[in-house]
């Protein structure tokens, strides 16, 4: 009888400890084993937010720091730490008249460390400087477009000459007849290392998440709408964007989700949130698969070596393992 006192007491106390894991990976094409070894879990890290957003690997911190936008804050998860707030507000501090009042979005670090945040409801691109351990006050970069207040910048990414490329669709205002909305277009931006600032695309109604191919010869940029559920591709040439097409459509495939954030692998892998959780494609736009997350699913991120891949999914920050 002791021995089976013991016995379930280990199991309940295994059964509690176990790690909570969320969806399934679908697995179109063998390629994909290659990425992500058969049997892997997505694993919950957190959960309780109202629209997780913007995840980045951030080395000083040894950790991913996300966003969620509805609640304008931004949030600090470690493996050893847990989840922590780690500013509030992150994107709203009432500079710019904006109702919807959201925080940031889109987060990426830049080669000197410091922390450069697409913030929705301030409408603008701004930095906090390192040291990241204490973060200081928001710095603007930038802010309007030939004197006009930009929309609502979304995303962001930085090539490795100093070139900062953005997107500006209108989520941060009540949609494209908000009076507040200055810019007619929801254009595509490029910010060069000098400071000077060129709308370097306006053909997406819904500009979204964008990322560099490995040798930044390849723009991918989302467009956000169910009507139009895509991503496009674009050669950079001299920091312009030329021979523009449609890398994948997804509008047919009806799931929860819509193009969104998406980074791409090393190996030139295109991880890209969308309909279903997170597609997988070759860099010859082949589907070679989808992390199911259940929930519509906002962006994703991976760590130093590759070895995770971390996704904001609604309410959700979740990870799962890949091969490296």
């Amino acid at each position: 009888m002791k021995h089976l006192v013991l016995l379930f007491s280990s199991l309940f106390t295994f059964l509690c400890s176990a790690q909570k894991t969320l969806g399934s990976v679908e697995r179109l094409d063998p390629e994909i084993n290659y990425l992500i070894e058969p049997g892997e879990k997505l694993e919950i890290l957190a959960e309780g937010f109202n629209w997780s957003e913007g995840p980045v690997w951030a080395p000083e911190l040894n950790g991913v720091l996300f966003t969620d936008v509805p609640e304008n804050k931004m949030y600090l998860w470690t493996e050893n730490n847990g989840l922590s707030i780690y500013l509030d507000p992150s994107g709203y501090t009432a500079i710019e008249p904006n109702e919807k009042k959201s925080g940031a979005n889109g987060l990426i670090i830049d080669p000197e460390g410091n922390l450069l945040i697409a913030q929705h409801g301030d409408r603008r691109i701004a930095m906090i400087k390192k040291p990241l351990i204490n973060p200081g006050e928001f710095i603007t970069i930038i802010s309007r477009y030939k004197g006009k207040r930009f929309n609502s910048p979304n995303d962001l990414i930085r090539s490795k000459d100093g070139d900062l490329y953005f997107t500006d669709p209108p989520y941060g205002l009540k949609g494209d007849k908000d009076p507040l909305k200055e810019i007619n277009e929801n254009g595509v931006y490029k910010l060069d290392s000098n400071g000077v600032l060129t709308q370097v695309y306006a053909g997406l109604n819904r500009p979204n998440g964008l990322a560099f191919s490995p040798d930044e010869s390849v723009l991918y940029v989302a467009n956000s709408d169910s009507k139009r559920n895509l991503w496009m591709s674009f050669s950079v040439v001299k920091g312009e964007l030329k021979n523009g097409k449609v890398f994948f459509d997804a509008t047919h495939i009806k799931e929860k989700g819509l193009a969104d954030g998406l980074k791409v692998h090393s190996k030139g892998y295109v991880f890209a949130t969308g309909p279903g959780g997170v597609l997988i494609f070759t860099p010859e736009g082949k589907h070679l698969g989808t992390i199911k997350t259940e929930v519509s699913s906002a962006n994703c991120t991976f760590n130093a070596d590759e070895s995770a891949l971390y996704i904001t999914s609604d309410n959700y920050l979740t990870r799962i393992k890949l091969k490296n």
